[in-house]
Parts: structure tokens; C-alpha cells; sequence
């Protein structure tokens, strides 16, 4: 019988919702979002006594989760793509517009390679420094600099005017 490794159940409880955040931007979907969680927390289980010794464990967890889902999105089959229509939007920006752009872009994120996707979700919703988000993808600076230049550009090409309108 396996135990389980001291502080593993501390650290999901606390850092859970905020990998479940990260894992949803990059899946759009809670429920796959929970499945890349949980697929990455298993892989870090075995290991976890040495990942707390040799440095941040939320730092390590999140770049197994977003390597999980850049293996995910590597293996599976893309010549198809599913389209939807696009609800029309209200063009009436108000007290609530904060929302309404970060709405917008939680719809149109999918729409960018997951590269790009993930570039952008480490880079502004985690806050990570262009070298961390390298290190993360295990790319270079040049990568995540110019990878973020095209999804930036490719967000603001979008039919999306909430997203198009803004200076991103």
C-alpha cells in the first residue's frame, strides 16, 4: 500500500483552484481542465518528496501540467476542426466592461494555437516573467516573445470588437 507523500494533500488543497484555473484557460472545458489536473498531480505523486526539497513544488506542478496538455494536444488528430457561430455581441461598453473583456477573451482564446494559448495564459493570467514562461515550455525567451506577438496579433484580428477594440 502506497502512503501519501508528506504535504501532497496540503499543497492540492491549496493550490488546486488555481491549477484548475490555468488548466481550464488552456482546455476551455472544466471537465477536461479537471482530467489535466489530476493527469499532472499524478504524475508529480511519485516524486514529491524531491520536488518540495529542490524548489518551489508550484513552479514544477504547473510546468508538468502545462507539458501534459502540450503532450495532449501534440497526439491527438486536428484536420478537423469543429466551428460554432459566434452570439452576437453588445457593442455598449458600461460598469462592467473589466468583465465583459475577460469574458471575450475566455471565448476567443480557444481559438489560438495551443502554443500561443498557453504562452498567453503563463504570461498574463499567471503572471510569469518571459524567462519563466520559457522555462516552463521548455523554449527560449526569442519563443515566448515572438509567440506572444502573434497571438496578441492574432486576438486583435479577431471578430471579437470587445477584443479587437482594446489595446492588448
Amino acid at each position: 500500500m502506497f502512503r501519501e507523500p508528506q504535504g501532497f494533500h496540503d499543497f492540492v488543497v491549496v493550490r488546486q483552484r488555481a491549477l484548475l484555473h490555468t488548466a481550464w484557460l488552456l482546455t476551455n472545458d472544466q471537465y477536461l481542465a479537471e482530467d489535466l489536473v489530476q493527469a499532472a498531480l499524478e504524475r508529480v505523486w511519485p516524486r514529491w518528496e524531491r520536488i518540495v526539497v529542490d524548489g518551489d513544488p508550484y513552479a514544477y506542478v504547473r510546468k508538468v501540467l502545462v507539458n501534459t496538455y502540450a503532450s495532449w494536444w501534440q497526439r491527438r488528430w486536428r484536420d478537423e476542426q469543429p466551428t460554432a457561430e459566434v452570439p452576437d455581441t453588445a457593442a455598449v461598453i458600461d460598469d462592467y466592461e473589466t468583465s465583459d473583456l475577460r469574458d471575450a477573451i475566455v471565448r476567443v482564446l480557444p481559438q489560438l494555437p495551443p502554443r500561443q494559448r498557453a504562452v498567453l495564459v503563463l504570461r498574463f493570467n499567471d503572471d510569469l516573467t518571459e524567462a519563466a514562461t520559457a522555462d516552463a515550455l521548455g523554449c527560449s525567451i526569442g519563443t515566448v516573445k515572438s509567440q506572444t506577438a502573434k497571438a496578441l496579433e492574432r486576438l486583435r484580428l479577431l471578430d471579437d470588437p470587445r477584443v479587437a477594440e482594446r489595446d492588448l
